[in-house]
């Protein structure tokens, strides 16, 4: 059973990254909303946490074996892993579906990992990239169901809350739920609500509260290169109990209709996934209360403006 991340493990990974990964920024959109500027991070999305304290914390410990590390990913967690391993002079595999976004995909190989396209769904490079490691020996990493991944992802919320400590709530993009869980339990010490949204056609943190555990769910959304997973974590799950979040679901032209107005009103440039918490406020899917202080997290942008410019 995958271990619960908890409060202690977010508070040791923000000592372990401290100084690899770049602060947040914090910026008002309207009264009493603010963006968390996390597409500005390292390799272009919250990723770069969940990877740096991966990769730092086997590094440290002597488990990281010559053979390196292996993760399959739509493509931000390999960029993450990629990245970290480069800093620590580690080898990297990364296995993509070969459906994944070529401006990811080009990333990948140009941080110098062995990148290596599998299939069309995640699930099948996560099987790939398992066999790799059992064959090679390479440390197998995952792109988001690890207490170490889950930890980093949550200093992410640490950050947060010290920009703006009066917040009361935060919206997440919830895929496989490792960046949910991590921002969670740390939002949850500090009495804050989290709001997790889901693409309509990948509903995985939704469907394991309905079923009581975690269930295999359809992938089929515009965000799927990053929201993706057919199934959330244990921990994500125990965290939506746990403190008691919200659980939103909103459709692709919310998406869209929100990634849009990122760029027209305020020139932000992001991928779908990292559109679909605003998404919830843009769509009025989440009104918040008169005074309510609530957060967008903008959690990536590796994506290609084209589209955006071109009929901006």
């Amino acid at each position: 059973m995958t271990a619960i991340v908890t409060y202690e493990d977010v508070q040791a990974a923000a000592e372990r990254i401290a100084g690899h990964t770049r602060p947040v920024a914090v910026a008002r959109a309207e009264t009493d909303v603010w963006f968390a500027l996390e597409y500005l991070q390292h390799t272009g999305s919250f990723k770069a946490r969940g990877a740096a304290n991966f990769v730092a914390a086997h590094v440290e410990a002597g488990t990281m074996p010559e053979a390196g590390v292996v993760i399959a990913s739509g493509g931000n967690a390999g960029l993450a892993i990629a990245w970290a391993a480069a800093r620590h002079g580690v080898p990297a595999t990364v296995f993509t579906p070969a459906t994944s976004p070529a401006v990811k995909v080009d990333r990948i190989r140009a941080l110098g990992a062995d990148t290596r396209l599998v299939g069309t769904e995640y699930d099948q490079a996560l099987a790939a990239s398992r066999e790799h490691a059992a064959a090679t020996g390479a440390l197998l990493s995952h792109a988001y169901d690890h207490p170490l991944v889950a930890a980093g992802a949550g200093t992410l919320f640490e950050e947060i809350h010290r920009a703006r400590p009066g917040l009361d709530t935060v919206l997440v993009a919830c895929g496989g739920g490792g960046l949910f869980a991590g921002v969670a339990a740390a939002a949850h010490a500090r009495g804050v609500r989290v709001v997790a949204v889901e693409p309509v056609g990948c509903p995985t943190l939704h469907a394991a509260i309905e079923a009581g555990e975690p269930v295999e769910v359809g992938v089929d959304s515009i965000a799927a290169d990053a929201l993706g997973a057919r199934f959330v974590t244990p921990a994500a799950l125990h965290w939506a109990r746990e403190s008691d979040a919200s659980v939103l679901l909103v459709p692709d032209a919310a998406i869209t209709a929100a990634r849009r107005a990122l760029w027209e009103e305020r020139r932000i440039v992001v991928e779908n996934a990292a559109a679909a918490g605003y998404a919830a406020l843009h769509s009025g899917a989440y009104q918040p209360a008169p005074g309510e202080r609530v957060c967008a997290v903008l959690c990536g942008a590796n994506t290609d403006p084209a589209d955006l410019v071109a009929r901006a």
